[in-house]
């Protein structure tokens, strides 16, 4: 095992992007640095993998992740392939380019696949964007097709909890104009 300088484990993670692809996170977050603060950090160049342990805090632009242990792969020891989060919670957060609220989820155990712009939430799975909110064993989001896929729990014993919140009615045709009095 060699020691890799900040340099090296930039450009191990250069391409992450936490939730979305270019189309669907920040588009500027990819061009931002990265920071990263872990208790410790070993560092596997020959097989392309990193792992952080301890008060894992990760944040490049918008995209945010903590998490008790992180495990970065690279598939070709270039690009980003998978991510593994694991805490009680891990939790990540970003924020979709034209959208006015970040995407929020956490679970015990978070896997990012970055070329499929895929995030997997298992165990105590929740995924927010703004106050719409879902729950379950286990949620999928495929920030490509914006598809969110949850599941209960195997035993039953947690099943899917979505609440979605009414969008604000757009004014028809016959709807009175806005009124300029003031209220007495």
């Amino acid at each position: 095992m060699r020691r890799l300088n900040h340099r090296k484990i930039a450009g191990l993670l250069g391409s992450l992007m936490l939730i979305g692809g270019p189309a669907h996170a920040l588009s500027t977050d990819k061009q931002q640095p990265i920071h990263i603060e872990a208790d410790n950090v070993t560092i596997d160049d020959g097989r392309g993998v990193a792992v952080y342990r301890g008060n894992v805090h990760f944040k490049q632009g918008s995209a945010q992740l903590t998490a008790d242990e992180v495990t970065v792969s690279t598939a070709d020891r270039k690009q980003v392939g998978k991510i593994v989060a694991k805490g009680a919670p891990a939790t990540f957060r970003q924020r979709p380019d034209n959208k006015d609220q970040d995407m929020r989820g956490q679970a015990l155990h978070i896997e990012y696949f970055a070329n499929e712009e895929r995030v997997v939430l298992e165990t105590q799975a929740q995924l927010w964007q703004g106050q719409n909110e879902f729950a379950g064993s286990r949620i999928e989001y495929r920030a490509g097709e914006e598809v969110v896929q949850a599941q209960k729990a195997p035993d039953d014993s947690q099943r899917v909890h979505v609440i979605i919140q009414p969008r604000p009615a757009a004014p028809g045709p016959d709807a009175p104009p806005p009124s300029n009095k003031s209220a007495p």
